[in-house]
């Protein structure tokens, strides 16, 4: 008896890791579709090209062709009749804390995602699971800590060895240097530094500078020598100037950037990932910021941010959307409102959607498996039933998301 219960026990213990294998096999490498009856927003031009078929197999796109495609044993055909297909959204600036907040994101269209500062490394974690298709996620590339001044408590609890630092901060080129090799070490994709003080806090001026030239070169140095880039936090124009000169990849927000700092942008490279929308949540109750104090800091800041973000544009900076959200339970803020932002101070629909797609993925440097609609590239596409490139709000209505080549959101119903 004993014998036999054993015997059961085992082929059902090989069945459930069959099944788990299985599940995870169809995560990873998606479904086999053949999408008809498009029209195509590719991302790489701004006219939409109608009565297209977009062919998907293991996760990848494999072929693209104007007209229908023959049907095809093994492949699930979807007439979208007409709808309007873009690429997955990039959100290149988030706080993702769980797995909830992460499916969140994903189902809001945003299929890539660059973490800006999470505790205990948890970014790295959740880009490891989501590589596996063990979570319903976006890519996510990751910076672990934010390297500031004063390091949150976490990093010391999962650097014990570092504690030494702890009493006097994080201070001078050797410090600074060192606290970007322990981001280095946790393989982190980016490295993002406070090079002001943050702004969601009532009790900090977010004009102040926290690090000079020298102590953000070391940190950009650090980096460089791992192949990794250092994005700035700044929102007074000290720091920001600082971070710039020192060869940051990119400064996040930028508030009180003068003219002279754009400029020194524009002819660096340095891109500008101002993050508008956000701060109208300061002043508006609930959401992710919900302090009656930042509502005052809220009201001079927005006109602020959206002057120096159609300043930069008027130059030539190179501009790239992002939310600067949690994507938490209480947040209102998604992509398709920075978008309208970009609109209004000038950016064409197009380029507002290449922020988010094309470009954003030229920025992030995973141009070669995400950001448009192009033959060998990942299937992570979005499906909406108005013209993007005429109505910028159309982005906030997804009918469908494919990530990988998985259909995670179908308002269509297609089955």
């Amino acid at each position: 008896m004993i014998h036999l219960d054993f015997t059961f026990m085992k082929a059902n213990i090989k069945y459930l890791i069959l099944c788990f294998l299985l599940i995870g096999v169809s995560n990873l490498f998606g479904q086999n579709l053949i999408f008809q009856n498009v029209s195509l927003v590719d991302g790489l031009s701004s006219k939409a090209q109608n009565n297209m078929s977009v062919k998907v197999e293991d996760g990848k796109i494999i072929a693209i062709q104007s007209g229908k495609m023959d049907a095809v044993e093994g492949f699930e055909i979807i007439d979208l009749n007409g709808k309007y297909m873009m690429p997955g959204m990039i959100d290149a600036h988030v706080h993702l804390r769980s797995f909830s907040a992460a499916k969140t994101a994903l189902y809001s269209g945003v299929t890539t995602v660059r973490s800006m500062g999470v505790s205990h490394f948890m970014d790295v974690g959740m880009r490891e699971l989501a590589k596996e298709g063990a979570i319903e996620s976006p890519e996510v590339l990751a910076a672990g800590y934010h390297v500031r001044p004063t390091m949150a408590d976490g990093f010391y609890m999962d650097r014990p060895d570092l504690a030494h630092l702890k009493k006097d901060g994080i201070h001078g080129t050797e410090i600074v240097s060192l606290t970007g090799q322990a981001m280095v070490d946790r393989k982190v994709d980016w490295i993002k530094t406070n090079a002001t003080a943050r702004a969601g806090l009532p009790n900090t001026d977010p004009r102040e500078p926290y690090f000079d030239v020298e102590e953000l070169k070391a940190l950009v140095e650090t980096g460089k020598k791992a192949g990794i880039p250092v994005a700035a936090h700044a929102h007074g124009d000290e720091g920001g100037y600082a971070a710039v000169a020192a060869g940051v990849k990119s400064i996040e927000h930028g508030t009180y950037l003068s003219p002279k700092t754009l400029d020194l942008m524009k002819e660096k490279g340095t891109y500008l990932v101002p993050t508008i929308a956000i701060v109208s949540d300061l002043k508006e109750p609930g959401g992710d910021y919900d302090i009656p104090l930042l509502a005052v800091r809220g009201r001079h800041m927005l006109p602020r941010i959206r002057e120096t973000a159609k300043t930069a544009y008027e130059k030539g900076v190179k501009i790239i959307a992002a939310t600067d959200t949690g994507y938490d339970p209480n947040s209102v803020m998604r992509l398709g409102l920075e978008l309208e932002e970009f609109v209004a101070f000038g950016m064409s629909p197009f380029e507002a959607i290449q922020s988010a797609t094309s470009e954003a993925a030229k920025f992030l440097e995973i141009d070669d498996h995400t950001g448009s609609i192009q033959k060998g590239l990942e299937a992570d596409l979005l499906i909406l039933e108005n013209n993007p490139l005429e109505n910028i709000g159309a982005i906030h209505d997804p009918l469908m998301v494919v990530n990988n080549g998985r259909i995670v959101v179908d308002r269509i119903f297609t089955k």
